[in-house]
C-alpha cells in the first residue's frame, strides 16, 4: 500500500495484532501512534513523520482514510 497517498489526510488507524514478542521499538512506535491494544483505533493527521512509523508497524495494523 502506497501510504504517500494518505499525505496531509486524517487517517484512522487500527490495531489488528497483538504487540506480544515485539521489540521495544516497535511497542514505542504503537504507544506513539496512541494505539494501547488489539482493536483500539486512533485517528492521526498523515504528516511524513506519521507515514514513517506507519510503515514500521504496517503488519500490526490496518490503515483507512476518513
Amino acid at each position: 500500500m502506497l501510504f504517500e497517498n494518505f499525505l496531509d489526510k486524517k487517517v484512522a488507524l487500527t490495531q489488528v495484532r497483538s504487540e506480544n514478542k515485539l521489540v521495544k521499538r516497535q511497542k514505542s512506535t504503537l504507544a506513539g501512534l496512541g494505539l494501547r491494544g488489539v482493536n483500539t483505533t486512533s485517528q492521526l493527521l498523515a504528516s511524513k513523520e506519521v507515514i514513517g512509523m506507519i510503515k514500521e508497524v504496517s503488519h500490526l495494523i490496518t490503515v483507512s482514510a476518513l
